[in-house]
């Protein structure tokens, strides 16, 4: 899921992983905001096992105190076999449980980001947002691609670019339409 250009903080050009949706609400992470924090002051056991810079990243206002893992574990571990600890969401992607001891679930995974708080919405708040054109619902493309491998500075043009059509003219608004 992509912002509106016009959306603000904290969602400004975010991409959003949607990581549940049911009748109890949404649950999402920012994929693209790094922090200049070093998962070390938070989390040193995980620090070596993260994908590209060892920084915490910034995965929505709600619970900025509760770390959360995102990770795809190795293509070859199926789903009765997940290690324990992993919980997944989309194809090897999923959540971690990072009270499990690293060297248990590390040897599992392929790639690692770590989130402080989670984007979520209460029943029906998104499908309002939705509808008000806050947002745009995206194919994922690759998610693993998308949380791990993209550049996340210029994750929101890449997303737009591969949306198409009239998404990619978002790449050309102001962030007050109204200035156009």
């Amino acid at each position: 899921m992509v912002a509106a250009p016009s959306l603000e903080e904290p969602f400004d050009r975010a991409v959003i992983l949607i990581l549940e949706h049911d009748e109890s609400g949404t649950l999402g992470v920012v994929l693209n905001q790094p922090t200049t924090l070093d998962v070390a002051s938070v989390l040193p056991a995980w620090r070596d096992h993260l994908t590209g810079t060892p920084h915490l990243f910034h995965g929505g206002p709600v619970a900025l105190d509760s770390p959360l893992g995102l990770a795809a574990v190795e293509p070859t571990v199926r789903e009765p076999d997940e290690p324990e600890g992993f919980r997944r969401v989309i194809g090897a992607l999923g959540i971690i449980d990072l009270d499990t001891p690293a060297e248990t679930l590390a040897p599992h995974l392929q790639a690692l980001r770590i989130y402080a708080g989670y984007a979520g919405w209460a029943p029906g708040q998104l499908d309002d947002e939705l509808e008000r054109g806050s947002w745009a619902v995206v194919s994922p493309g690759d998610p693993i691609v998308d949380a791990f491998l993209a550049d996340p500075e210029v994750l929101w043009e890449t997303v737009l670019h591969r949306a198409g059509g009239t998404l990619a003219w978002w790449l050309h608004c102001p962030a007050d339409p109204s200035l156009n």
